[in-house]
């Protein structure tokens, strides 16, 4: 739960015989990382024949998918099909063309007449604006001297098109009057066509295309092209009867080849990136240690002779190349893609799930507090969990409801359901309730205080869970002069004291940092001392990591390195700054969340008629979705920015297990 699982390196040496049964073992079993290992193999064996089996596997593979959607049937993963060998694509070729040619035939057809239903009803869209004309279309057409042009012209460019056409010969109907679109005919000698297209472009005259197979008045023709429309609809709907019958005749049979198929070039996928020698094969990757001794036990089974190297790998130090397979709980899993999102643990680092899994809710409740909202939200969160509504932000359903909770505990602690506080509640919903800890919207001051102490304690074991990372890392420049290092903790120890000596006893005044300030220890002594330390920190760290202290050489360097280093500490000091109040954001919205509430009141009235209930519950349902979409992205934003930017670095390298079966997202 709080680290990524332990992984174990394995190496395969495989004898020849055995490399399929070993490699249905590998795939089926969704535990195995594969790594490349055919720079193991021997040049001289020439190019691999699996190479071309892979590609003929995912060529078949494809044309079965596509046949499979023609029919409107999915991919089964649910059916287990045996094999004990890859497929012959001798054997499933004739069946796969078989099928597929009687389908297409039929798919054909029935794309070419929905080609041809769209086509049909756009050229019947565009005639019913002229259907009431009287002019022949083949009048239109067979002329030999005249070029004409019918269509659709905005009536504002109605005199820009006649200037444009004042020095060319012309004719311009009018065949219905309309305030903004009329319907126009335009009509010129054929030797002048271009000038009469370029004019007619300009004025944006939109010209109606007409069906060459018609004949008649506009009228004659879209009743024509209704007959077509209907007797095509009917074509259309006997040859989608006919895929679903051929959908049920071969959905056994294509599945079964499908899945043959599949497994046969995911292995063969597979088999390309072991490594070949002369007999045998190479192969490499990575196991969860948990799932290694029954896949071993496994391998032995299809291949007696296999000879298999197991080398653990221990969490401390860095290992950039060993995959990170995260712990998966259904549960958290909504937590854990906030973290991935923000970044992937590294292996051997502290996964922050855990950590956001009380933080999140935590300061989302606290923004966002109040009893009836907050159930509201719990209940459109399981709801959305279980697909009921939204099925589209299921993912996302568990972390409302957590959220939702925790603005439940909030807004009992603050007094608030649905806004209703303090006599508010004793005069419209009938019985007395007093907030048991405080009303933000009474209470700013000492509100704002708890948030900025809140975000101390966050922050400082941010600080703490940074310093163990680089511990465990064995990052030792970085532990004592790191950005989360010891100084920098130290550093903003002093800093906190300072503030609450600076601060005193106002109602602002962070508890914490008056606490850290009343310890008898030369606060500002230690500031001094370890403001100079972290000043100097880069050099610092790069002595200790044997690198050069000091880039450049010379004063010209030197003076550089002053002005850096001071740079550096002033960036320092106004991060911790900025990082320190930026949880005042979660007083401000506990309070501004009150002020809303009281906001739809004054728009209610002091009446509980009819309209003030509406106007309440309306006022919720904005608040509920609004501001509760608002304070989501603020609980966020506070994590990805001031938290998890202490001690998690991510950058782990993803565990992507062989498997015959889509794999569910750990994160």
């Amino acid at each position: 739960m709080f680290f990524p699982r332990e992984m174990t390196e394995v190496e395969l040496i495989i004898p020849s015989k055995d490399l399929v049964a070993v490699a249905k073992v590998l795939s089926g079993h969704g535990v195995f990382h594969q790594v490349d290992s055919t720079y193991l193999g021997l040049e001289n064996l020439g190019p691999s024949a699996w190479q071309e089996r892979a590609a003929s596997y995912s060529a078949l593979e494809r044309r079965i998918q596509t046949t499979m959607q023609t029919l409107n049937l999915a991919e089964d993963y649910s059916r287990s099909y045996d094999f004990d060998t890859m497929a012959d694509l001798d054997t499933v070729r004739p069946a796969v063309e078989r099928i597929e040619n009687e389908v297409k035939s039929i798919g054909d057809q029935l794309n070419n007449e929905r080609k041809r239903l769209e086509q049909l009803e756009s050229q019947l869209r565009q005639l019913e604006p002229i259907a009431d004309v009287n002019v022949e279309v083949s009048s239109l057409r067979k002329s030999n001297f005249l070029h004409s042009i019918l269509g659709v012209l905005p009536a504002a460019n109605v005199n820009r098109l006649q200037t444009s056409l004042a020095r060319v010969p012309h004719v311009f109907f009018t065949l219905r009057e309309d305030s903004q679109k009329p319907v126009v005919w335009l009509l010129g000698p054929r030797s002048n066509s271009d000038i009469i297209d370029r004019a007619a472009k300009s004025a944006y005259l939109n010209p109606l295309s007409l069906p060459e197979e018609f004949e008649g008045t506009p009228a004659q023709i879209t009743g024509s092209i209704r007959k077509t429309i209907e007797t095509t609809r009917q074509k259309i709907s006997e040859l989608e009867a006919n895929l679903r019958n051929l959908s049920g005749k071969y959905r056994q049979e294509l599945n079964k080849l499908w899945w043959d198929v599949h497994v046969s070039r995911s292995m063969a996928d597979a088999i390309v990136r072991f490594g070949q020698l002369r007999h045998t094969y190479v192969v490499v990757g990575w196991v969860p240690s948990a799932d290694l001794e029954l896949l071993t036990q496994r391998l032995k089974q299809a291949s007696p002779e296999i000879l298999i190297e197991a080398i653990p790998t221990e969490r401390s130090g860095h290992h950039t190349n060993v995959p990170v397979a995260l712990t998966t709980n259904k549960w958290l899993r909504p937590i854990q893609m906030l973290v991935t999102q923000y970044g992937r643990p590294s292996y051997g680092e502290l996964d922050p799930t855990w950590l956001m899994a009380i933080t999140f809710p935590l300061l989302f409740g606290a923004m966002f507090g109040d009893l009836g909202q907050g159930l509201v939200l719990l209940v459109l969160g399981l709801l959305i969990d279980r697909g009921v509504i939204l099925k589209a932000m299921s993912s996302l359903g568990l972390l409302i409801a957590y959220c939702g909770a925790s603005a439940a505990i909030f807004g009992y602690l603050y007094g608030s359901i649905f806004g209703f506080e303090g006599h508010l509640i004793e005069e419209y919903l009938g019985f007395h309730f007093e907030p048991p800890w405080l009303s933000p919207i009474h209470e700013i001051l000492p509100v704002l205080s708890l948030a900025i102490d809140a975000g101390i304690v966050i922050l400082l074991l941010s600080f703490l869970l940074g310093m163990f990372n680089n511990i465990r890392a064995r990052d030792w420049p970085h532990l004592v002069f790191g950005h989360t290092g010891i100084v920098f903790f130290i550093f903003y120890l002093a800093f906190l004291a300072l503030l609450g000596s600076f601060l005193g006893t106002t109602a602002i005044a962070p508890q914490v940092a008056v606490a850290i300030a009343s310890l008898p220890l030369p606060w500002t002594l230690i500031a001094i001392v370890f403001g100079l330390l972290v000043m100097f920190s880069g050099a610092l760290r790069n002595w200790m990591e044997g690198h050069r202290p000091i880039e450049g050489s010379g004063v010209g360097g030197f003076l550089m390195f002053l002005v850096q280093s001071f740079m550096d500490l002033f960036e320092s000091l106004i991060s911790l700054l900025s990082n320190t109040l930026s949880f005042v954001r979660v007083g401000a919205f506990a309070v501004a969340h009150g002020g809303l509430s009281l906001a739809i009141f004054s728009l209610a009235g002091e009446e509980p008629d009819l309209g003030f209930w509406i106007t309440i519950l309306i006022g919720n349902l904005f608040i509920i979705g609004f501001e509760g979409l608002i304070v989501g992205i603020q609980t966020m934003r506070l994590h990805y920015y001031e938290i998890l930017g202490k001690f998690f670095h991510g950058g782990g390298m993803r565990f992507e297990p062989l498997t015959l079966t889509p794999r569910k997202e750990d994160a």
